[in-house]
């Protein structure tokens, strides 16, 4: 869905901006992670620690778990693969849907903003994100399968936010967009006629620097300031900073 990409472009931007940013990997590929060239099947710490040591209100320890990226002011909080055994170990453990927010709270004075990461399935990881964030964006990429992904998600989401009593603006992102293609014309199409509040007007094209960025495990804008995809994500990050800005 372009989850990782748009996470990885967002937070190089804000720093751009001269922004303190904190990425978060709460997937247990551990794609973002695996971005910054840190692998999350040998790493010794990650968030997965953070629900086990009861030191998620530690600030010390939770910043020995912060991984370095190719920008100073930008952290990433990694994942391990053992995250994926999270749901089984916690289960029915009080408190656990409030581990990252409690674990963010003391990072509150380092860092202007924290970007999740999120795995697209049901589970404590996905509470957590729900319970700890302000703001969702939804990237979907324009093929129709990928429709019926975001139905779910949605479908997921307000549940979560009926079961937490609140309610959290959402943003659905167009990616992966190449106007030649007829699948990406019918499904932005489609898009536009469910979701005509929450939708992004704009989408981000398929562009191969984005690749490329990964590759080098750098942002984006470090490659190609000018790329189409980060002059898209630019346009997004501007839509997301204005307070009154199209949501649902």
């Amino acid at each position: 869905m372009g989850k990782t990409t748009s996470v990885v472009t967002l937070g190089g931007l804000l720093a751009e901006q001269g922004k303190r940013v904190l990425l978060v990997d709460l997937d247990p590929h551990g794609s973002l992670t695996s971005y910054f060239k840190q692998d999350p099947d040998s790493l010794d710490r990650s968030l997965y620690h953070l629900f086990f040591e009861q030191r998620y209100k530690d600030k010390a320890f939770i910043q020995s778990i912060l991984k370095p990226t190719s920008l100073d002011n930008v952290s990433v909080l990694p994942a391990t693969t053992s995250l994926a055994t999270l749901e089984r170990q916690v289960s029915g453990q009080d408190g656990m849907g409030l581990v990252l927010a409690r674990s963010l709270a003391q990072l509150w004075d380092e860092y202007d903003y924290a970007l999740l990461d999120t795995p697209p399935i049901l589970g404590v990881l996905l509470v957590n994100a729900l319970a700890a964030c302000q703001q969702l964006v939804i990237p979907t990429q324009t093929e129709h399968l990928a429709l019926k992904g975001l139905e779910r998600m949605i479908h997921t989401l307000k549940m979560v936010m009926r079961s937490q009593n609140r309610q959290l603006p959402f943003t659905i992102v167009p990616t992966l967009f190449d106007r030649r293609t007829l699948a990406s014309l019918t499904t932005l199409k489609e898009m536009r006629r469910l979701y005509p509040e929450a939708l992004w007007q704009e989408a981000v094209p398929v562009d191969t620097r984005l690749r490329d960025a990964s590759h080098e495990g750098i942002f984006p804008h470090q490659l190609d300031s000018q790329g189409r995809g980060v002059r898209a994500y630019r346009h997004l990050l501007s839509l997301l900073e204005e307070p009154e800005a199209v949501r649902a």
